[in-house]
């Protein structure tokens, strides 16, 4: 019988033999101890924060979200990953950001197609690379009710937490259920699927031997914590036991409030008593019911003595999470770690591996520059006594706030290829004998040469520096000469037309920013590609403009990436009578709607007066043309009172 039938066959006969709580030793001899971590670990991402909210905003121009965090030692690491909607990916809102944090962090932010603002301490926040976003100065504020006053002032504010000692979180938009448009920060909060985070660090995991039972099955018991009145949950727990030999005698005993519900992925067939309904990942059509268990401690641990457990091998008490992960080992006996003797905390050390990953060279010009803020270094209590290339004439200079070490591409062992630089550091800190060593490579654009052309016509064959009023115009960014391991994406364009008018954004986060842009197939040696129209609105006429596009180039093995803006001068020719006239389809357009409008009003007036006019006055009808003169006045005013400019979300019309 192969593993999925007999897990189905296990779990349908628990299914028929479950029943109530009856007869549990409530004076069980069981002293709880802490696991081995070796021996047993479990992790968990929630949705609960100690305080927060969650709003929507169906019609904000700009979201903001707010994320207090909490961290226990002096330098911490955190992932922070913003995840677009799909219903918000075509054009998507711009977000402000603010992040407040007690502590230095080094942080890792992924935030793909999302327009970002983002606000922090520049001397707490430590970006492992450097962000492609836009940064708005934060005040320093003392109490985080002025932060959220501050917040409010920027745009619609959709959401709020505040976190203990995060190591990651993904930051959903777009992702609030029905509730107030109002974000009141409360206690305890459940974010749903707005914010989701996983804690540093491991859980305590507890363990013990049950006295009087005799044989060699583990029980690992879960209680979940969670408000009996909350909405149904989803909870998904992977269970990965290290077994030598077959499968486990085991059984897992969850506890939780009845409205949730366990989604069960076990590498090895054990029984399941759980409070809400359960399935199995591989039989996810077939749901089981649960059944009732006590609630405290000591009626769980009878449980699982009369399951017949003679070791409780991990109990783990911990909030509503989304996703559980139980990872231990079988057999061999209950090990506990040995209790914890009260000593005088070590003092912080450096951290290699934090400051090696500050170490993020450039090269533009002709020169190599390698720059370490002194301030980020202090925070990561490192005392650097040297720094240098690996050439270790090639040493670093106090700039101040920096410690900058460069170079020309000639010097100090540089090593040349095209368009790559490479060499090494050599970093020498107070608390190492032994000197830190890394490779270090970057990518430079000298050399290279980027041209932005505009076409009249998606064939891209003849280049244009004049644009009429309803013509769809054609960008295309070039880079010579052609690099074949380098790409370049087109990060965004506006169009500036000037004091009077507002820019006109065009791509935005290598998104289209409206329904009058489409982004194109890129062009031959990968050149990004764009069309946007131009179209009638009422204002005053512009007469130029400046196209401005910015391209990221990466090149192929590198992490680092180049930015480069490019631009080009529009010249936008008037469509009114005094100028070069309209375009052929436009009178054509005109001059028909014109006549059309004529003859239905003539129609009009001829029934009007056949069905007023008494019967013996009647006489036969002759039909005349409407004069000439109407339809020349009608175009005359149509023509008169429409001016135009580019298509454009901003607030032009």
């Amino acid at each position: 019988m192969d593993r999925g039938a007999l897990v189905l066959a296990s779990a349908l006969l628990l299914a028929a033999c479950s029943g109530g709580p009856t007869g549990l030793a409530e004076n069980v001899h069981c002293d709880l101890q802490p696991v081995d971590p070796d021996r047993g670990e479990v992790t968990y991402i929630t949705s609960q924060v100690s305080e927060g909210c969650v709003a929507q905003a169906p019609n904000a121009a700009l979201e903001v979200h707010v994320l207090f965090l909490k961290f226990l030692n002096a330098v911490s690491q955190l992932e922070l990953i913003l995840q677009a909607s799909k219903s918000n990916s075509i054009h998507p809102r711009e977000v402000l950001l603010v992040l407040v944090t007690n502590t230095s962090v080094l942080l890792q932010l992924k935030a793909p197609g999302i327009p970002l603002h983002l606000a922090y301490d520049a001397n707490l926040v430590i970006f492992q690379e450097p962000p492609e976003v836009n940064v708005t100065e934060m005040p320093p504020f003392t109490f985080n009710t002025k932060i959220l006053d501050w917040a409010a002032t920027k745009g619609h504010l959709v959401s709020v937490a505040s976190l203990d000692d995060p190591s990651s979180i993904l930051l959903r938009l777009g992702q609030a259920a029905p509730r107030s448009p109002y974000c009141l920060p409360k206690a305890q909060q459940d974010m749903g699927r707005t914010l989701e985070w996983r804690p540093q660090g491991r859980m305590t995991v507890w363990g013990c031997r049950l006295e009087g039972v005799a044989g060699h099955k583990e029980a690992h018991i879960l209680r979940v914590q969670s408000k009996p009145d909350a909405e149904p949950r989803t909870v998904t727990l992977k269970v990965e036991l290290s077994c030598t030999a077959g499968d486990p005698d085991a059984v897992l005993i969850l506890q939780t409030p009845p409205n949730v519900f366990w989604v069960i992925d076990a590498n090895h067939n054990v029984q399941v008593w759980a409070t809400g309904g359960y399935s199995y990942k591989i039989f996810p059509e077939k749901h089981f019911l649960g059944s009732e268990l006590p609630e405290t401690t000591q009626g769980l641990l009878g449980k699982a003595r009369m399951l017949n457990a003679s070791v409780v091998a991990s109990f783990v008490e911990l909030p509503l999470a989304s996703d559980i992960s139980l990872r231990a080992s079988c057999g061999g006996g209950l090990q506990t770690s040995p209790a914890p003797i009260p000593t005088t905390p070590p003092e912080e050390n450096c951290s290699p591996h934090l400051l090696l990953s500050m170490v993020q060279p450039t090269c533009a010009n002709g020169i190599m520059t390698l720059a370490l803020n002194k301030a980020h270094v202090k925070a990561l209590q490192c005392h650097i006594t040297s720094l240098t290339f690996w050439d270790p004439t090639c040493r670093a200079e106090d700039g101040g706030e920096q410690l900058v070490l460069r170079s020309n591409y000639s010097s100090c062992g540089m090593k040349m290829t095209p368009h790559v630089v490479s060499n090494g550091v050599v970093i020498s800190i107070l608390s190492d004998s032994s000197p830190l060593r890394q490779d270090i490579n970057c990518f430079h654009t000298d050399g290279l040469t980027f041209q932005l052309g505009l076409y009249l016509s998606s064939s891209f064959l003849q280049a244009s520096s004049t644009m009429e009023l309803g013509q769809q115009g054609f960008v295309q960014v070039t880079v010579t000469p052609s690099i074949p391991d380098i790409t370049f994406l087109l990060e965004s364009c506006h169009l500036d037309l000037g004091p009077e008018v507002d820019t006109v954004e065009l791509i935005q986060a290598q998104a289209a920013k409206s329904s009058c842009v489409s982004l194109l197939p890129p062009g031959p040696d990968g050149a990004p590609r764009f069309s946007f129209l131009l179209r009638v609105y009422r204002g005053p006429m512009p007469t130029a403009g400046t196209l401005n596009c910015t391209v990221t180039l990466t090149a192929k093995n590198l992490p680092q990436e180049v930015k480069r803006t490019v631009s080009m001068r529009v010249n936008i020719v008037s469509s009114d009578l005094s100028g070069k006239g309209l375009v052929l389809p436009a009178v054509l357009g005109i001059t028909f709607g014109a006549f059309l409008i004529g003859a239905l009003l003539t129609a009009a007036l001829w029934f009007i007066y056949s069905h007023t006019r008494p019967p013996s006055k009647r006489e036969p009808v002759v039909a005349v043309a409407a004069p000439a003169s109407s339809e020349s006045s009608s175009t005359n005013h149509s023509i008169g009172s429409t001016q135009s400019t580019p298509c454009s979300t901003s607030s032009m019309a």
